[in-house]
């Protein structure tokens, strides 16, 4: 048993929304540029929309608010998603002011959506946040890129077993986030 909770939390560790999104974002940004230009929007997507939170997680942890960055009441999540939200809204205004790549701004705005539909979901039941990222930035990935990113989806499932395995969510839980992380790469398709 203690192999499998050393196990998921690395997995959890690794795939940890921030990372996914540094890894993500750089993609997205690629591909929406078309070229190496793309890296900075994908940097400044990374920033604003992973960095930036798990900054502020991080400085709340320190500060004896939070136990961990997993922050597992979900009553004390709200604070998190209005970071999260305000600073990818900064970001996005950013990127229009410096006329990004449109398909690194798409993302931000689904990145926000999928935010406000976490924050109305967590206040009445506790989603996954990080299943969702895992999702939405491979689905993402699928779209820009090529339908090949789906076998991805091994890694999105092995997010989903690590938080349950550390009993931070329940199946559902992780289910329910990946399937919300899924659904933000239509903003892709009406775009």
């Amino acid at each position: 048993m203690t192999n499998d909770v050393s196990a998921a939390r690395t997995v959890t560790d690794v795939f940890q929304p921030r990372n996914v999104l540094v890894v993500g974002m750089v993609g997205i940004g690629l591909a929406a540029a078309g070229n190496w230009t793309g890296i900075p929007w994908g940097l400044l997507g990374a920033l604003c929309a992973g960095i930036i939170p798990a900054a502020y997680i991080e400085w709340h942890r320190k500060r004896g608010t939070w136990g961990d960055r997993h922050v597992v009441d979900r009553t004390k999540r709200a604070p998190i998603f209005f970071v999260i939200l305000g600073s990818i809204g900064v970001g996005f205004v950013v990127m229009a002011l410096g006329h990004a790549p449109a398909g690194i701004s798409v993302a931000m705005i689904a990145l926000w959506a999928m935010t406000i539909i976490l924050l109305a979901v967590n206040t009445a039941w506790k989603i996954s946040v990080d299943s969702a990222v895992a999702s939405a930035v491979v689905a993402m990935l699928a779209v820009v890129h090529s339908p090949w990113w789906i076998a991805a989806y091994a890694l999105v499932a092995a997010v989903c077993w690590s938080r349950v395995a550390l009993t931070y969510h329940t199946v559902a839980q992780t289910v329910a986030g990946a399937s919300l992380g899924a659904a933000t790469a239509a903003a892709f398709l009406v775009a």
